[in-house]
């Protein structure tokens, strides 16, 4: 198979991963835009080594390289830095796949099939993180599980506390939970079950 059609793969893989699988699901254009880029740029320059005398270390060394560069240039979340490494890799088997094309595109179709499943909401259902800051400090962690599900609504999985600030009287908690299944409590209730507390 030519380089360019490889290449043409390439493309329309990482096409698919950006505006297919990642932007309808996290609304972040400026991550598509980075993502497409990167690959591109990892594509063109992994073909130049593959046709110079470089090494494949080197195409890798670049990978780490690039990684590095990024990932400290702005905080990504776990789920975003996954689909960056995913269009690294795929512009790495885009432009050194050339030895063997079916492999390459049989990796390239693996990797876009298994970020997409991994970030489905199928998986994802009934995970939720969030960091909340609430108006006591609590440093009691059953009552601050007891708090925390009243105020989501939400059954608690895990909830570690950051910061308790007994001056200022408040808590900020990092918490994991699922969604309550039972029907929505009304904002009165709500209210009147926080004044209990």
């Amino acid at each position: 198979m030519p380089t360019y059609l490889l290449a043409l793969a390439d493309v329309v893989a990482v096409l698919v991963l950006a505006l297919a699988v990642y932007f309808p699901r996290h609304r972040r254009g400026d991550l598509v835009t980075a993502f497409i880029a990167i690959n591109v740029g990892v594509l063109a320059v992994t073909i130049a080594l593959s046709s110079s005398a470089a090494t494949v270390g080197l195409g890798l060394g670049l990978f780490g390289v690039l990684s590095i560069i990024r990932l400290r240039s702005a905080e990504l979340g776990q789920h975003e830095i996954a689909y960056y490494f995913a269009s690294l890799a795929l512009g790495l088997l885009g432009g050194l796949g050339a030895g063997d094309p079916q492999l390459a595109l049989a990796l390239m179709a693996m990797l876009v099939v298994v970020v997409a499943v991994a970030d489905s909401a199928l998986l994802q259902r009934g995970a939720r993180q969030q960091v909340v800051v609430l108006d006591s400090a609590i440093t009691d962690e059953a009552a601050l599980v007891e708090r925390l599900e009243v105020v989501l609504d939400a059954r608690v999985h895990r909830a570690v506390a950051l910061r308790v600030d007994l001056v200022n009287d408040s808590t900020t908690v990092d918490v994991r939970y699922a969604p309550s299944p039972r029907p929505v409590v009304s904002a009165v209730e709500r209210s009147a079950a926080l004044a209990t507390h």
